[in-house]
Formats: structure tokens, C-alpha cells, sequence
């Protein structure tokens, strides 16, 4: 196994987006033979609370099935970030720049130049299908480039 880190996966719940997100690049990650590690947490957790049904987007439960990822049967419920999350880990993504970007620069402002961007839509800007499969081709893309400089 090469020398690992840890990523971590932010969106707005951590309930459909970037549970996906850990979930698949950890499998991916594994397969790969790279030592690195995913964990996930919500921006704003508090305002999602409305739409989290359970521990984890049953979207999110089907694209990991569909891709043979079967879920460990005690999945936890989404979590808040805090401070030591971004700290304690070498990647930080968080799944939308237009949606999360305000929000961490004002959680966190000594921290924002450790998080980078995606541009990926939660389900109100498109369908779980495609959704995920932006997600799936983006971790595919972070594990080449870490397999890379391993």
C-alpha cells in the first residue's frame, strides 16, 4: 500500500452528496491499493434537517448499490463539520463552490485556502442518475491523481 491521507467530503446535509462521495472513494480507494481514507460532513446541517430521512439518501443507497457497493448495516446519521475536521484532513472538497463557498468562508475564515471546489448539483439542479455519475467520474479523476503520486 502506498502512504495514505485523508479527504474529506463536505456538502450541505451529508446525507446524499457527499455520503456518496466517501463511500465511493473509499471503496475506489481500497481497490486501488492506496492507503488513503474518506470521511464526510455536512456545511449546513441545520438547514437540511427538512429533507434528511434517515442516516443517508436512499439516492445515494441506490448508486452505491447499482455500483456494487453494498452499505455496512450501522451507517451514522450526517454529521456538522467543525474546525478539527478540516484540520485533521490533507484533502478537503466541498461538492459545490456557488452553494458552499459562503458558507465556510464565514464557518471557518482561517481555513478556506485548504478546501477546494467541485461544481456538482444536488437533486433540486439534477437527477440522482446523472448527479452521481458527475460524483463517480470526479473520485475516479482524485484517485488516478493520488495513485499518481503515490
Amino acid at each position: 500500500m502506498s502512504c495514505g491521507g485523508k479527504v474529506l467530503f463536505l456538502c450541505s446535509g451529508n446525507y446524499y452528496r457527499s455520503r456518496f462521495a466517501e463511500v465511493l472513494f473509499n471503496a475506489q480507494a481500497e481497490a486501488a491499493g492506496l492507503a488513503w481514507r474518506a470521511d464526510s460532513r455536512a456545511v449546513t446541517l441545520g438547514e437540511s434537517l427538512k429533507y434528511i430521512r434517515g442516516p443517508i439518501s436512499p439516492f445515494a443507497v441506490e448508486g452505491l448499490t447499482a455500483r456494487g457497493i453494498v452499505l455496512e448495516a450501522d451507517v451514522r446519521h450526517p454529521m456538522q463539520v467543525v474546525e478539527a475536521d478540516i484540520a485533521g484532513s490533507d484533502r478537503v472538497i466541498a461538492m459545490k463552490e456557488a452553494e458552499h463557498r459562503d458558507p465556510l468562508e464565514k464557518l471557518f475564515p482561517a481555513l478556506t485556502d485548504r478546501i477546494e471546489y467541485w461544481h456538482m448539483h444536488d437533486i433540486d439542479c439534477a437527477e440522482p442518475a446523472a448527479g452521481l455519475a458527475g460524483i463517480e467520474g470526479a473520485i475516479g479523476e482524485l484517485i488516478e491523481e493520488l495513485k499518481a503520486r503515490s
